[in-house]
């Protein structure tokens, strides 16, 4: 049977002070795991700056190619449910190496997908198996001395950041060089690679804390970690109005970019990225402030530079520079609330590190599933000012909630 979840009241402004194993990394291994991050979440956004010219492979209808972002969302939120936490229960060495070689499988079958229904099923396998990126990261803060764990999660998530912005700079190039299946094949011997270099380098995995419960106990235990802990849920829905907001960006961007007055190629419209990578990593202090008992304050104030970002990014297509401006604003935000929130909920059970950013990063990948869904939609029916709308709601949405649940801990704080 599983040990009962008590989780003490935790407030996100107090400095963070963690319980954590003698144990230590050495950098090339850290190197590895941030490259093996970045390899596997650009998986999941390889596709957003190709939407076009899959649409026009497979006969999709503009309003319903979001559905192949969706589709893949909604395998890495089963995989978040379904395979993270087993990471608190079995040698994570062993389970990271199998995600990466069936990885490399499952792009293979969307490289060569011939129907549509077999490319959604390549998608949702894509997405499934993608979440190698939270048991990495689980694993790292597990194996990390006490003096080096922020350094070293601080690097691997950065792996993350990269790879999910230079995805689509990536995917453009190669698709412009040998068309949208080159994308996948390239990437699905990039995994195989990746993963016969970890067979060989992981050390072995750590001894868990929850070794004595069943796998479906484990699964089961994430809702009790969120239902008794308000912090988790106000985290979790943050996370999820926030990436709404960056989806409902990047999934629909390449439209209106690939089309006149533009007419930008894949490689041009991937640039994109770039600059947005730019706005992220200057956001990697997020975490540090947090640290120092800053979390609320940097959480309110980003979300608010999330909605004004907004402004610039309907100024297309008037102003493609200060439609960048707004990018680099927008990627800034979300990626400082983001860091902002993994550092609160790390802090509020250290035991169980695997459930925890699987239940998390479901709120984060159901928010990224209904952006990317809605804002073809949206363009599809309103253009460009419809997209730019429905961004500004999810974002503005976050902000009336963190007000509202700042205020209601502020009153029960003086009760």
């Amino acid at each position: 049977m599983e040990t009962p979840v008590n989780l003490a009241p935790f407030h996100p402004d107090a400095p963070h002070v963690q319980s954590l194993p003698p144990a230590s990394l050495s950098g090339w291994i850290i190197l590895i795991f941030a490259l093996t991050c970045g390899l596997s979440v650009a998986n999941i956004y390889y596709a957003q700056p190709l939407l076009d010219v899959m649409a026009a492979d497979f006969g999709i209808e503009p309003a319903s190619i979001g559905l192949i972002v969706t589709l893949t969302h909604v395998g890495y939120v089963a995989g978040l449910l379904l395979i993270v936490p087993a990471g608190d229960l079995i040698d994570r060495r062993k389970l990271i190496i199998c995600q990466i070689l069936l990885s490399a499988v499952a792009l293979m079958i969307v490289a060569t997908a011939q129907h549509v229904a077999i490319l959604f099923v390549g998608m949702i396998c894509v997405g499934l198996l993608a979440v190698v990126v939270q048991v990495i990261v689980a694993f790292t803060a597990t194996l990390a001395a006490p003096r080096q764990q922020g350094h070293a999660i601080g690097l691997v998530t950065g792996g993350v950041v990269i790879g999910i912005l230079a995805a689509r700079f990536v995917s453009g190039v190669l698709a412009d060089f040998g068309g949208w299946r080159t994308v996948y094949m390239v990437s699905a011997f990039l995994m195989l690679i990746m993963g016969l270099v970890l067979a060989r380098v992981l050390p072995g995995g750590a001894p868990s804390t929850a070794r004595t419960g069943s796998y479906w106990a484990i699964v089961k235990s994430i809702p009790a970690l969120f239902l008794r802990e308000r912090i988790l849920r106000e985290r979790g829905i943050l996370a999820f109005l926030i990436f709404a907001s960056f989806s409902t960006l990047w999934t629909a961007m390449v439209l209106p970019l690939s089309t006149t007055p533009f007419s930008l190629s894949h490689t041009s419209i991937g640039l994109f990225g770039i600059a947005g990578l730019a706005g992220a990593l200057a956001a990697s202090g997020a975490g540090h402030l947090a640290d120092r008992g800053h979390a609320n304050r940097v959480t309110g104030l980003s979300l608010l530079l999330l909605s004004l970002s907004w402004l610039l990014v309907d100024l297309l297509p008037a102003s493609l520079l200060l439609f960048v401006v707004g990018v680099v604003l927008l990627d800034f935000a979300i990626q400082a609330v983001h860091v902002t929130n993994q550092s609160v909920i790390f802090t509020a059970r250290p035991d169980a590190r695997s459930r925890l950013v699987g239940g998390y990063m479901v709120f984060y990948s159901a928010g990224s599933a209904v952006g990317a869904i809605s804002s073809t939609t949206a363009y599809a029916q309103f253009g460009w000012t419809g997209v730019s709308m429905l961004g500004a709601a999810f974002s503005l949405s976050a902000v009336l909630f963190w007000i509202s649940s700042s205020v209601m801990r502020q009153r029960q704080h003086n009760i």
